[in-house]
């Protein structure tokens, strides 16, 4: 019988659900953020599944319809590490979003105002809410202690084996979308489809992903 000790097989948390009123709105706020939209999926009108992630984030969210009982704005506390916690308030600040002043907490596990006086990485905080109520926190974390970082796993045979495939299949995606636009750097369209498919959306959802990032980065209307 294996035990957790012996334990092989890659489990990593990737979606948290949050309970939301009105998705076009939540999914609005998120995008403000400069959170990646990877996918926004509607089936009939009791469905829709919307995925955001935050930057370099490998852990994403969902909000939408019919995906959970939760009440919305019932999410409290859910963490978003930074490792310079004045700069991400400031960024925050800027896209207009309200956002508490950094604390810490006492020895006594009282919240007080400023920054942990000795600099250590877990203790200082800022808080700010989604349209609904859901309750996030930044936390600064500039060095993980002993232990809270897992070991890299090389890469087995297969996972090689199916990157070569989705590039095939990205080259051919790409072909399309290079005989009718300006010339442009193919990266530029490559990684918005490959996050995107990787995070499990379909070709189309990929290819429209990545359109709209070239209509930012050459500033013209993704074809229709």
């Amino acid at each position: 019988m294996s035990t957790a000790k012996d334990a092989a097989v890659d489990m990593k948390l990737e979606v948290v659900t949050l309970g939301v009123s009105d998705v076009d709105r939540a999914k609005a706020f998120y995008e403000s953020l400069g959170w990646r939209l990877d996918a926004d999926i509607a089936r009939g009108d009791e469905f829709r599944v919307v995925q955001l992630t935050p930057p370099r984030s490998e852990c994403s969210i969902w909000i939408g319809k019919g995906l959970t009982q939760a009440e919305p704005g019932s999410a409290e506390s859910l963490l978003l590490a930074v490792d310079d916690i004045d700069a991400a308030r400031a960024d925050l600040l800027a896209r207009g979003v309200e956002v508490s002043e950094v604390f810490h907490r006492a020895e006594d596990n009282s919240i007080v105002g400023g920054r942990d006086p000795g600099g250590r990485s877990y203790a200082s905080f800022a808080s700010f809410k989604d349209p609904d109520g859901n309750g996030w926190l930044l936390q600064e974390i500039r060095a993980r202690r002993p232990g809270r970082e897992w070991e890299p796993t090389r890469a087995r045979a297969a996972d090689v084996a199916s990157l070569a495939e989705l590039l095939r299949e990205t080259e051919g995606r790409h072909g399309g979308y290079e005989k009718t636009h300006a010339k442009h750097h193919w990266s530029d369209w490559y990684a918005p489809y490959l996050s995107a498919r990787q995070q499990g959306s379909s070709p189309e959802e990929a290819a429209a992903a990545a359109d709209r990032r070239m209509e930012e980065v050459l500033h013209v209307p993704a074809a229709v």
